[in-house]
């Protein structure tokens, strides 16, 4: 039963950072940052935040604009969501959308020589 509170928290976070994102942060290395899952840990003391942007080579100047900006976002997360702790926030790079591209271009490679 903790597990499905746990995914339901991971959904709702994903939703609301997005939001928070959207409307209330001006920084401009924030902008373009798309919130691709939220892992809550059973104990709702840390949460990571994985997010991609448009353009990598802003990935290392949009991490440490997150990091700047966790306080206020977790303050923002308090509000909107009723729960007793809100979690420390972890902002980290989702590379799985490039290793993705990597590995569906090594088998478009592979179809090519069989051709």
């Amino acid at each position: 039963m903790a597990n499905i509170k746990i995914e339901r928290l991971n959904h709702v976070f994903m939703q609301e950072i997005s939001n928070i994102l959207m409307t209330e942060i001006k920084d401009e290395d924030i902008s373009f940052v798309t919130i691709t899952g939220v892992d809550i840990t059973n104990d709702l003391s840390y949460a990571k935040v994985y997010f991609t942007v448009l353009d990598d080579s802003r990935k290392e100047k949009t991490l440490e604009a997150l990091k700047g900006a966790s306080h206020f976002i977790r303050g923002k997360l308090s509000e909107r969501v009723e729960i007793r702790h809100t979690p420390e926030l972890k902002f980290i790079y989702d590379d799985s959308i490039a290793y993705g591209e990597h590995i569906e271009n090594i088998i478009e490679s592979i179809n090519e020589k069989e051709d």
